[in-house]
This record gives C-alpha cells, sequence and structure tokens, in this order.
C-alpha cells in the first residue's frame, strides 16, 4: 500500500474526527476532502463507516464513567433507566424514518443546491435559537422527561437531510426545548452512540463485500486519527460551550455552503457522491 494513500486516509480521519461532533455536518466535509483528494470510490466509502465507528469510540471512552454506571444500574436505578429509555426513544425517529426514506433522500438531495442550503439555512436556525433570551430549565441529561427526549429525537432526524448536521440538530433542538448548552451538548454526544452504531452497522452489512484484508493498514491509520481528533473534538467543545455560544459555527456554515455553490459550479467537487 503506498504511504500516498496512508496519507490521504489520516487526512480524512482528522476530517472525520474534527467534524462529527461539531454543528457543521461532518459529511459535506467528507465530500469535499475525498474529491480533493480524489478519494471517494466505492472504497472510499468503506472507509468512512470504518473511521465514523472511530469517532463514536471516542465519545464512549470520553463518557466510559457514566456509561458503566448506566450499564450497572440499569437493573434497578431509576435514574439508569430513565436516562436510557430517553436515549432510545430519542434514537427512533432518525432511526424509523432513515429506513423508510433515507435511500429516496440520498438520491434527490445529494446535489450542490440542496446541500448548500441545508448549511445556510441551519446557520440561520443556530443564530435564530440564539437570539433567544429564555432561560434552561433542565441542567443535567439525567433531569430530561420522555417528552423532551423524543423532541430532540425528531430534531435528529432532520439530519437525514445531507449538510444539516446531526449534532448541530440535535444540540440546537435541545437548546430550544430547555437543556443548558452544556446538557445539550452532552445529550447529542450520548445520542450519537447508539444512532452512528446502528448507521454503522447497516453500512457494514451493505458494503461487506468491499472490505478487504489488504485494506486493514488504511483502516487502521483512518481509524487512530478519527479516534484521536474525535476525542480532543469532544472535550474541547465541552470546554467551549460553557463561555461561548454557537454562533461562530452559524457563520461558518454560510461560508461552507456558498464554497459548496462555488466549487460545484466550478466542477471541483461531485456533491452527488454522498
Amino acid at each position: 500500500m503506498s504511504e500516498l494513500l496512508l496519507v490521504k486516509a489520516a487526512i480524512l480521519g482528522t476530517v472525520e474526527g474534527l467534524t462529527e461532533f461539531l454543528p457543521v455536518s461532518s459529511t459535506g466535509h467528507l465530500i469535499l476532502a475525498g474529491s480533493l483528494l480524489n478519494f471517494n470510490d466505492e472504497k472510499g466509502k468503506v472507509f468512512e463507516i470504518v473511521i465514523q465507528l472511530a469517532a463514536i469510540l471516542a465519545v464512549c471512552w470520553e463518557y466510559r464513567r457514566k456509561i458503566g454506571q448506566v450499564l450497572v444500574g440499569l437493573p434497578q436505578d431509576k435514574s439508569a433507566q430513565r436516562f436510557t429509555f430517553n436515549l432510545l426513544l430519542a434514537f427512533m425517529p432518525a432511526a424509523i424514518l432513515g429506513l423508510l426514506f433515507a435511500k429516496k433522500i440520498k438520491a434527490t438531495l445529494f446535489a450542490p443546491l440542496p446541500v448548500a442550503l441545508a448549511f445556510i439555512i441551519g446557520a440561520v436556525f443556530i443564530l435564530w435559537i440564539e437570539a433567544r433570551k429564555e432561560k434552561p430549565v433542565i441542567h443535567s441529561v439525567d433531569d430530561m422527561n420522555w417528552q423532551t427526549a423524543l423532541k430532540i429525537g425528531f430534531c435528529q432526524s432532520l439530519a437525514l437531510i445531507p449538510g444539516t448536521s446531526r449534532s448541530g440538530a440535535t444540540i440546537m433542538g435541545a437548546l430550544f426545548f430547555g437543556l443548558s448548552r452544556e446538557a445539550a451538548t452532552e445529550f447529542s454526544f450520548f445520542l450519537a452512540i447508539p444512532t452512528l452504531f446502528a448507521a454503522t452497522v447497516y453500512e457494514v452489512v451493505k458494503y461487506h463485500h468491499l472490505f478487504h484484508r489488504e485494506d486493514i493498514a488504511l483502516f487502521a491509520v483512518g481509524s487512530v486519527f478519527s479516534f484521536i481528533f474525535a476525542f480532543i473534538t469532544v472535550r474541547a467543545l465541552l470546554r467551549f460551550v460553557s463561555q461561548h455560544r454557537f454562533t461562530s459555527f452559524a457563520y461558518y456554515r454560510i461560508i461552507f455552503g456558498l464554497l459548496i455553490l462555488v466549487s460545484a459550479y466550478q466542477g471541483w467537487v461531485d456533491w452527488t457522491n454522498g
């Protein structure tokens, strides 16, 4: 395997790790990076599955204590039971709607204009939610009720639209429905675990014929970089939200949306390759 291919794997792993849990759409960034690196073929799709799993594992490692407490307390602890129920309930809308409509969405909305519009419209919603002056009423993920969890789950399902951002939809939705910044961000991280694990399993089954032993080194390099940068990003975002708003991400999304339109018009990137 060439050193150049391993460098590409490291770059894409870094992109995945940096963007998966930020409200900026990792899919959009991977399409751009994959096209610029000429690594967006069928093997590239399989590679994205693997590095996404590595990013999820970074969240699991960061919250290993909380996850362990929930698993141990699940048989008798009502708090652990409520948290697990809320998490699974929030997961269901995206899972059901994804099974029903993901293929159609992928066929119709993976085009420059819809993706760019999703970036820009998402930015507008971020700015609108941040402009609201309402104080949070839920300061811990353990204090959520099932109604709020379900509402956030429907917000997450908006990420089926390419360019929306799963983390952006869940964090902003959680803020809108009364969670504090820290609680909204943490719940987005926790909700990523079942959501992205399920998506990964589905994609592995779908593309299992494309996994080859000779690609182990490629997957390993990409996974290591994805894990490291996802871990750094999760910790950095938790510190960031305690003192800052998400408006900077909104402005970034607007710029990126315009970049999509320019790159598509100039023929630099194939935005239908999602």
